[in-house]
This record gives structure tokens, C-alpha cells and sequence, in this order.
């Protein structure tokens, strides 16, 4: 009997959980009408958080490219869609709580 793996490091599990729901919330915005200026930024953002969500970085790239996605996020005010403003001010609140994390460590 082989035994059980160590536990997850609960900061990096939640990292990652954090991760992927910006990710997912950003990507959920594609299906919405969203009018053209705020789908480049997010669809800016949505590529460096889906890199984030896949690829296994160090905390300050990670850190580094988590600033890159509030700072694109930061240059739309609306989207022009209640559903897409609804998930970009998760990811917005995700990304910022990621960070306070990264910058406790």
C-alpha cells in the first residue's frame, strides 16, 4: 500500500483556485456582447490570466503578471453589458485579492 500524498499547500491551492477563476471570468465575457475598446483590454487580460491559470511560474512572474492584468482591467470603465461588467468586477476582485496574498508572502 503506497501511502497518501502530502496535503496541498493551502496558499498555493488557493492561488491556483484564484488563478483559474479570473481566468474563467474574463473568458466568460467572449459570449457577451461587449462593446469593441473594452473587449481588446479584456481579451488582453484574458491571455496573461489564462497563462496564469495553465503555466507553473514563480510567485513575482506570477506577481508581475497579475499587475499586467489589473492593469489592463483598469483601463475599462464598462463593458456596455450588465453580465460582462458583472464578471469583470470579479476578476478585478480576484486579481486584487491574489495579489494582497502574493505581496503577504
Amino acid at each position: 500500500m503506497t501511502p497518501d500524498p502530502p496535503p496541498a499547500d493551502d496558499d498555493t491551492a488557493d492561488l491556483d483556485e484564484s488563478l483559474e477563476a479570473i481566468h474563467e471570468h474574463l473568458a466568460a465575457t467572449q459570449e457577451l456582447p461587449v462593446e469593441r475598446t473594452p473587449s481588446r483590454w479584456i481579451g488582453e487580460a484574458e491571455a496573461v490570466a489564462a497563462d496564469l491559470a495553465t503555466a507553473d511560474l514563480d510567485a513575482p512572474v506570477v506577481r508581475e503578471r497579475l499587475g499586467h492584468v489589473r492593469s489592463l482591467l483598469s483601463e475599462v470603465e464598462t463593458t456596455g453589458d450588465d453580465a460582462a461588467d458583472d464578471h469583470l468586477s470579479r476578476a478585478r476582485s480576484v486579481t486584487e485579492t491574489a495579489i494582497d496574498r502574493l505581496d503577504g508572502d
